[in-house]
């Protein structure tokens, strides 16, 4: 089986300034991730967790260090390019699901591939199937408020996967919900990284997930280890 890594981060640096300080989050950060692996990532609360997610997703920029996506280099390429690298290869979901709410929960998960010109029909049928796969298949015409938390989130990760990314970055996806909902969404995302090949790096606080996948990596003091 390929076991070729499809990001590798080497010598991620991040920095700003506040006043006449730098303050350094990140410094000479790697990272390796691989297809069906999920990588979680741990630290204290400001320690740069949610920066470094950011940076792999390319919706920040490095002070310097490198990004490979499948061997292909992403630090320096202008932002359209990395518009249209995040829409194709990349999911993301959140602590917060940010759900649009005047719309349904067939229409928020179909909403990524009609912003990208795709078919509404192929989109539709994708998105059907998704929610079927994350047990919502009877709740496709629910609005938002109308679902519970843990229903909005597993339509959050339904959203996240209709563009079928080869990456998932996650930000403390399971951190609003109850234990119950929390376990149930992370059981899917480990469903769906085996059955798609689907590589998941995740920030969260929770030790006992973290201890439940492939990769546990600390980041303290800015560096990953």
């Amino acid at each position: 089986m390929n076991n070729d890594p499809l990001l590798q981060a080497s010598a991620l640096c991040k920095s700003y300034r506040s006043g006449l300080d730098t303050i350094t989050v990140l410094e000479q950060v790697d990272l390796i991730v691989r297809p069906k692996e999920m990588t979680a990532i741990v630290g204290a609360s400001g320690s740069g967790k949610t920066t470094l997610l950011q940076i792999l997703g390319t919706l920040d920029q490095p002070n310097s260090g490198q990004i490979f996506f499948h061997g292909t280099e992403l630090t320096g390429k202008n932002e359209p390019d990395l518009a249209e690298h995040r829409n194709t290869h990349i999911g993301f979901i959140f602590q917060f699901h940010h759900l649009l709410p005047e719309f349904s929960a067939l229409e928020n998960v179909m909403m990524p591939g009609l912003i990208n010109g795709r078919s509404r029909s192929a989109i539709k049928a994708k998105a059907q199937e998704l929610l079927d796969q994350v047990g919502l298949g009877k709740r496709l015409q629910h609005r938002s408020g109308e679902l519970s938390g843990g229903e909005q989130q597993r339509v959050a990760l339904a959203r996240a996967l209709v563009m079928e990314p080869a990456l998932l970055l996650a930000d403390e996806p399971t951190g609003n919900l109850d234990s119950a909902s929390g376990n149930r969404v992370f059981s899917l995302l480990q469903e769906l990284s085996e059955n798609l090949g689907l590589a998941v790096v995740m920030v969260t606080h929770n030790m006992e997930l973290a201890a439940a996948m492939d990769h546990r990596l600390t980041l303290a003091d800015g560096n990953l280890r």
